[in-house]
């Protein structure tokens, strides 16, 4: 009978455990997108202006473009130090990547392998 109570207890705990480490990843994963959404809204006007002035030969036009679109807020870390953020904005199938840090747009570049 002992046991039982034992084992009855331990999976509440573990039951219990679960529920709240699920509580914490939620309340985080919430505010992490709230912080994605600030940055993204404060970084656009610049990646727009910045994107529309940099020297391509394929010309990027947000405004007044057919197709746009904003893929948002990216990064890859190539080493355990560094991490490289870019905002990557899509008009009439131009890609046009910003470096929000460095404010400096590329257009048609490789930031994530793409083709």
């Amino acid at each position: 009978m002992t046991f039982q109570r034992i084992v009855v207890a331990l999976l509440v705990l573990v039951i219990a455990g679960l529920g709240g480490i699920g509580y914490v990843e939620w309340k985080m994963a919430v505010q992490v997108r709230t912080l994605k959404a600030f940055v993204e809204g404060y970084v656009f006007d610049e990646a727009v202006l910045a994107c529309e002035q940099a020297k391509s030969s394929t010309p990027f036009k947000w405004n007044g473009g057919r197709s746009t679109s904003v893929i948002g807020l990216n990064s890859v870390k190539t080493d355990k130090y560094s991490v490289y953020a870019s905002y990557t904005l899509v008009a009439d199938n131009v890609y046009c990547d910003y470096d929000p840090i460095k404010r400096k747009a590329e257009i048609g570049s490789n930031f994530l392998e793409r083709e």
